[in-house]
């Protein structure tokens, strides 16, 4: 059974909804801006990537300020048997980072669980299902589109709703950095120069339904998700492995599944971080899956920063996007391309005819990889 994306939203620092972030990303120029939120002093870096108008000093999360206005349209239309599938890393974790700097001997950490974020956001759509919440790190929200996918195609749910969400917090900032992950002169994915990631933040949701009912009831098909495939390389804990294997074994499920060759794959949506680890990793497993040819190869994340969940939903709605109006998007902030990148990069759009399929991958901690195959 297929499955189809019927509705999808999200705001990212190049603004609110599908044609803001759009434009911004075929701009090529980055929204990367100073860190203001909190001091990054210790730190050796000190640029992000900030939705406009949040405020850290309100009493809701960051979080819940992206997704008010995201998700209460959606309020009342939900067939109540929608699953909800709440992709984070963090979720609310301002609210814990603000109870602990308090000046108190008991601290209210209970506010930040996951599960009462996803009991509000359930509360925002008025869907009394019991959702679940998926976190694989920064593969999180491609995870929960494959699971979606896959209960959809299993013909057990034919309504989901995927929501992810991602905030910039000094606790990451200082995560990252911690790590020396972090490029002071913003990401370069694929640069020669590259040097690490840019934290970004963002929140969105995607829609899927089974073609059989997304007909029925006359929605709007904005792609399909024909395939997926998710593994592990129990590699190191922060670290990917650094020939590829698992993204490629990621890779290669979901076209199997899709049933589809690789000489059919129009682009590669890259998760391209920045950090030289990743990027490497990343060229290794597209070159071992697509032997034939070079295929252009793009990440957004020079553009609106590492929105960790959060990354790979946004990454899948730009690339049904760049489907549907046939460009190619610039891989953002690239200079001089690295060597093993390329003929595969390029910081320029390029206009196509018949890109019919582009493959998403997202990596993160643990090893953890995930592919999408999203189709017309």
């Amino acid at each position: 059974m297929k499955v189809v994306v019927v509705e999808q939203n999200l705001v990212t620092a190049l603004g609110a909804g599908v044609e803001a972030c759009w434009t911004g990303l075929m701009s090529g120029k980055p929204a990367f801006s100073e860190v203001t939120r909190f001091s990054t002093k210790a730190f050796a870096a000190h640029l992000a990537a900030f939705v406009p108008g949040l405020d850290a000093g309100k009493s809701d999360s960051l979080v819940m300020q992206m997704l008010v206005p995201l998700l209460t349209p959606l309020a009342g239309r939900l067939p109540q048997r929608t699953l909800v599938l709440l992709a984070t890393t963090t979720g609310e974790v301002d609210l814990l980072q603000r109870e602990l700097l308090k000046d108190s001997t008991s601290p209210d950490v209970d506010e930040s669980r996951l599960d009462l974020l996803l009991g509000r956001v359930q509360g925002l759509l008025g869907v009394e299902e019991p959702g679940r919440i998926i976190s694989a790190a920064c593969a999180s929200s491609s995870a929960a589109v494959a699971h979606g996918a896959s209960l959809i195609a299993s013909g057990a749910r034919d309504s989901i709703l995927v929501v992810a969400c991602d905030a910039v917090t000094e606790f990451i900032y200082a995560g990252f950095a911690s790590l020396m992950a972090l490029d002071p002169d913003g990401a370069r994915p694929f640069d020669k120069a590259h040097k690490g990631l840019t934290v970004g933040e963002g929140a969105g949701f995607v829609w899927l339904m089974s073609e059989e009912r997304a007909r029925r009831e006359g929605r709007t098909r904005h792609g399909v998700v024909a395939g997926w495939g998710l593994s592990c390389d129990a590699n190191h804990m922060t670290g990917p492995s650094r020939d590829g294997a698992g993204l490629a074994r990621a890779m290669t499920q979901a076209l199997n599944q899709a049933g589809i060759q690789p000489d059919s794959v129009g682009s590669l949506s890259a998760h391209g971080t920045g950090t030289s680890y990743n990027d490497s990793m990343e060229m290794k497993a597209f070159k071992s899956v697509f032997v034939d040819r070079p295929l252009p190869v793009y990440s957004v994340k020079g553009c609106m920063g590492h929105t960790m969940g959060m990354a790979g939903l946004a990454e899948m709605i730009m690339a049904l996007k760049s489907m549907e109006v046939q460009w190619i998007p610039p891989s953002s902030n690239l200079h001089e391309v690295d060597p093993e990148a390329e003929g595969w990069v390029s910081a320029i759009p390029h206009k196509t005819t018949d890109m019919n399929v582009v493959l998403s991958t997202n990596s993160g901690f643990g090893g953890v990889n995930a592919a999408l195959v999203l189709s017309l």
